[in-house]
């Protein structure tokens, strides 16, 4: 089967909810680009009926009679293996393990559901984050598709090594578009980074745990501090999956907690996380405000705080996803001395976050996943070219 390459996005609705289901179908039904192609009560019939609905996105639920939506995913991708799909859930532990399982399936993202749609709130949230996955991920078939990223690590957690036993063999290089070398204009700053900081969003689990691999020399002089878009729950156990794969400390950011050299700090879910001074520490602040560019946590509030912090001595990374979060905190970056770089579109899942970077002339490189974490390690040893 081929996707539908003209006209509205063909969407197929996988939920043993039928208030789930009607509520998704409305909110299709209200926009241009998209249509329901089918609305189903489990995963047995999505895989049986699927020849015939011939969809481009599926929104599948992960706990459904029949065929629960973990065990139907394979078998859809086997059917049509560039059928988009996007894992529903409720905010559970296992849930959320699901959802990664899901990830290294070949499930393109996530979204939680929220436990009431009667809570207004947190029903517009998930109407708008559900539309946009489905628009920008369903944008993918409509151009060449995205270079994939290796699965992700296991969901237990492990042992902290300083050095791995083995490392996977790296990914063949990908080339930088000519249209992408084109938007590089800013050289790197003079001065020596301190920190490294990373934003990411939709793709970003994956893209984090390629990167991370390679970024032990930096991780273990200097502290690495991210915002993954992401609910609470999944943070908990992205942050597993960080420790994992970098074999270094990795956790969810502490309110005031001291920031050291050879730790990860995970924005957690629910909260931005932001850094600040402690008498003569840097300290880890969490805050529970409202939503910076529709996320919570946002990039932008980690990246404006630093700049206090260590001024010009900055190296931000942004990574694959929707929107623009953490363009103007880069800009500011940027006017403070510091650097960024950008994933590029040709290994983004979508190239939102990371083109708006590039767009706005503050990158001074736009690079091929495979090979950021090379080039962070050489600005980190002194390489300022």
């Amino acid at each position: 089967m081929s996707p539908s390459r003209e006209g509205p996005l063909r969407v197929m609705i996988v939920d043993d909810s039928v208030v789930i289901r009607g509520l998704i179908s409305r909110w299709i039904g209200a926009e241009h680009d998209m249509e329901v192609a089918a609305s189903l009560r489990t995963g047995l019939e999505a895989v049986n009926q699927l020849e015939r609905i011939n969809p481009d996105v599926a929104v599948l639920d992960i706990e459904m009679p029949e065929l629960d939506g973990l065990s139907a995913l394979p078998q859809l991708l086997a059917k049509k293996r560039d059928l988009v799909i996007i894992m529903a859930s409720t905010l559970t532990r296992r849930n959320a393990e699901i959802s990664f399982k899901a990830l290294s399936l070949g499930a393109a993202d996530y979204i939680p559901k929220p436990e009431s749609t009667r809570e207004a709130s947190a029903a517009d949230i998930f109407h708008h984050d559900l539309i946009q996955k489905i628009r920008h991920l369903g944008a993918r078939l409509r151009r060449k598709p995205a270079v994939s990223s290796p699965p992700l690590a296991p969901a237990s957690p492990a042992p902290i090594a300083r050095e791995p036993a083995g490392r996977p063999a790296a990914p063949a290089p990908v080339a930088p578009a000519a249209s992408t070398l084109s938007l590089v204009k800013r050289s790197f700053s003079a001065q020596a980074p301190r920190v490294l900081l990373i934003g990411s969003s939709t793709g970003g689990p994956q893209a984090l745990m390629t990167l991370v691999t390679e970024l032990g020399p930096v991780i273990d002089r200097f502290p690495v501090l991210i915002t993954q878009h992401m609910p609470p729950t999944f943070t908990t156990i992205l942050a597993e999956h960080l420790a994992r794969s970098s074999r270094r400390p990795a956790h969810e950011g502490i309110d005031g907690e001291t920031v050291k050299p050879g730790h990860i700090y995970l924005a957690p879910g629910g909260k931005h996380m932001r850094v600040v001074r402690s008498g003569a520490d840097i300290a880890i602040a969490l805050d529970d405000g409202p939503a910076v560019n529709f996320c919570k946590p946002a990039v932008d509030p980690l990246f404006t705080s630093a700049i206090d912090i260590w001024h010009g001595g900055i190296l931000a990374v942004i990574l694959t996803g929707m929107g623009s979060d953490g363009m103007r905190g880069g800009k500011d970056i940027v006017a403070a001395g510091g650097s960024v770089i950008a994933q590029d579109e040709a290994t983004s899942v979508v190239w939102g976050m990371p083109g708006a970077a590039a767009n706005a002339g503050i990158c001074a490189a736009i690079l091929p996943l495979n090979q950021i974490g090379s080039k962070v390690n050489r600005l980190f040893a002194g390489d300022r070219s």
